[in-house]
């Protein structure tokens, strides 16, 4: 069996819902689909869009967004590629770049709403196959516990999808983030960090990070930020049983986890009151890393009753293949990392999960 929590569902029901901040798929002049939010534009693409641009030069065509926007709307395209993925199940996340913190609120909280409820349907296509992370408007926390408590009660998400850093201003270690954290604790579901690039916020300016920057690199760099940010502010002191589950192998985590380790009692403002390294068990990483060594001393290092699947699915760093291939583990460390993990931590029966090609 083999359970997929990092995949995104981009769905045209949450797309062009706002003048400025879209978000919205638009035809570029060289014949290319790009998503824009506000002023940003994705420079980014997956490879398998990139050869479609190709060959529709070749052809003498562009590509047409409506025939984008009809894959993304039908779950049985999504099936097919995971039946020849050989995955039994996927939990679907909004992309990144659209989970509009930076947005003003009058805009984000219905847009979370809307988000929710698309995800939610489109999964009922396949309900033993395809889930959802509950999308929420952090950057105003009160309301974002609200949606959470409503997505996950009512239409059945397996916990929250969060950025990594700066939502609207604040931090997770900001005491106005407590209502979600009491939320989640409440749910008993864990928070799925995922770093978003920062120059969507950048307004005029967004379209100067070169190399895609903010998100390459940055991406990694903040949810590392999550980790360090939730221990040294108290936040596990005060929601002992809060989980999360930062994607990417950890962002930068567990490369150095010694020298948080070591440096965190060298602080002059710090609130955590155990061990720095006693915090671990409120967390889990997932193996998407792109070298199998990086892969096995991951697991290593963090335990493999701590890490996940997850493989960005379909994204343009996607590993396009099993990614636990080779890598050196016991049966049943292997069963914990492509399933298991994932129904201790979701609660979800593994009698009721779905058949590949069923």
């Amino acid at each position: 069996m083999l359970i997929d929590l990092h995949a995104h569902a981009p769905h045209p029901e949450y797309y062009d819902q706002h003048p400025h901040w879209g978000p919205a798929f638009e035809s570029q002049p060289d014949g290319d689909i790009k998503l824009r939010v506000g002023e940003w534009i994705l420079s980014l693409g997956a490879p398998e869009r990139k050869v479609a641009l190709r060959e529709a030069h070749a052809r003498g065509e562009t590509l047409q967004v409506a025939e984008y926007m009809a894959k993304w709307a039908d779950p049985k395209h999504r099936l097919a590629s995971m039946d020849a993925a050989g995955q039994n199940a996927q939990v679907l996340s909004v992309p990144s770049h659209c989970y509009m913190y930076w947005a003003e609120a009058e805009f984000g909280i219905p847009f979370a709403r809307t988000v929710n409820d698309s995800l939610a349907k489109y999964c009922s296509g396949a309900p033993d196959r395809l889930m959802f992370w509950a999308h929420a408007p952090l950057n105003v926390p009160v309301e974002a516990a609200k949606e959470i408590r409503r997505a996950c009660t009512e239409l059945g998400a397996k916990g929250l999808v969060a950025g990594g850093s700066n939502f609207g201003g604040l931090e997770f270690d900001s005491p106005e983030m407590d209502p979600v954290w009491e939320a989640l604790c409440d749910l008993d579901l864990p928070m799925f960090v995922h770093g978003y690039n920062q120059s969507v916020t950048w307004g005029k300016d967004a379209n100067t990070d070169r190399y895609e920057t903010t998100a390459i690199v940055g991406m990694n760099y903040d949810e590392a930020k999550c980790f360090w940010y939730m221990i040294n502010g108290g936040v596990f002191d005060r929601f002992p049983n809060l989980k999360v589950y930062i994607t990417h192998g950890g962002g930068f985590v567990p490369y150095q986890l010694g020298r948080m380790a070591q440096t965190n009692p060298n602080l002059d403002v710090s609130y955590n009151k155990k061990p720095f390294l006693e915090y671990l068990r409120n967390f889990y990483f997932d193996v998407e890393l792109h070298e199998v060594p990086m892969r096995q001393a991951m697991v290593e290092v963090i335990g493999a009753d701590r890490v996940l699947y997850g493989s960005n699915f379909g994204g343009s760093d996607a590993v396009r293949h099993d990614l636990t291939d080779d890598l050196k583990l016991s049966s049943e460390d292997m069963d914990r990392i492509r399933w298991k993990n994932a129904c201790e931590l979701l609660h979800l029966d593994p009698a009721k999960i779905g058949k590949v090609g069923a």
